[in-house]
């Protein structure tokens, strides 16, 4: 057994106890730290996914208030829609009122290999492919 030898009146922490300290802290810290970077990345995809819903939503919105389109062009903005800080949403292939894609993708800096959200909608059915990590 150890034995630490004080001088009378001394007080404080010895090295090994400080040092233990400090082996469990970083050990709380290696499990810890992967498991915030898994959570942000799941923030993220929860962001993207739920912008290519509220895009769609916005456009169905805006082509029943108008009838017809004059022009060649949708946005979902003119919709009311309003997307995530860092979530980038276009509209692609509309060639008519029910033949259009949604594609929303995520900031480069947020790292997701499967960031990209797609709606294709055809004959005015959606069909919705989420983001994943």
């Amino acid at each position: 057994m150890l034995k630490i030898f004080r001088k009378k009146g001394q007080k404080g922490f010895t090295l090994i106890e400080l040092m233990i300290v400090i082996a469990i802290i970083g050990i709380l810290a290696a499990i810890a730290i992967p498991q915030f970077i898994q959570y942000r990345k799941r923030g993220y995809i929860a962001a993207i996914n739920s912008d290519i819903k509220n895009a769609y939503t916005a456009t169905v919105a805006y082509l029943i208030d108008h009838n017809a389109l004059q022009t060649g062009e949708l946005d979902p903005k003119t919709g009311g829609y309003t997307p995530t800080s860092g979530v980038t949403t276009t509209v692609t292939g509309f060639s008519d009122l029910s033949n259009y894609s949604l594609m929303s993708v995520g900031d480069s800096g947020w790292n997701l290999s499967k960031g990209n959200a797609t709606c294709i909608v055809v004959n005015g059915q959606a069909i919705i492919s989420p983001a994943s990590i």
